[in-house]
């Protein structure tokens, strides 16, 4: 039996499986589209993007905070596994780099805002999450 409008209404994130490659994600307001045959970034990649995209709202804002331009400045972000395998991550480096005219103190205080990304934060709280699953 099909999940319900009502039911969809009451999720924040729905996707029905077909038979192509594609994975399409929605909300109210919008759609995220993976893909399972290297057309698109699949979901593992995407959440690591979201990492990096992380990074970058929190040195805008940091930015933003100081009165100055985040313009330029580069983000390079790359997960690594763990011992268990590509499923796991065990570390994830973000490195910045900074065009000229930031201050030794402008740096620092982006450097610190980027540390408080909140889906960082949401990944260091995973082991307390209560993920479930069940059919409805």
């Amino acid at each position: 039996m099909p999940i319900t409008k009502r039911e969809r209404e009451n999720s924040m994130y729905n996707t029905i499986v077909d038979k192509t490659p594609l994975i399409k994600v929605s909300t109210g307001k919008h759609e995220a589209t993976y893909a399972l045959d290297g057309s698109l970034m699949n979901p593992l990649e995407a959440f690591y993007a979201t990492l990096a995209g992380c990074a970058a709202v929190f040195a805008k804002k940091s930015c933003k905070a100081l009165g100055i331009s985040a313009e330029g400045i580069e983000i390079a972000c790359k997960p690594f596994a763990g011992p268990g395998g590509p499923l796991t991550l065990a570390r994830f480096k973000t490195e910045v780099r900074f065009p000229a005219g930031f201050t030794p103190e402008q740096k620092d205080a982006v450097m610190k805002s980027i540390a408080e990304c909140a889906v960082k934060e949401v990944v260091k709280d995973g082991a307390s999450i209560d993920f479930q699953v069940s059919e409805v």
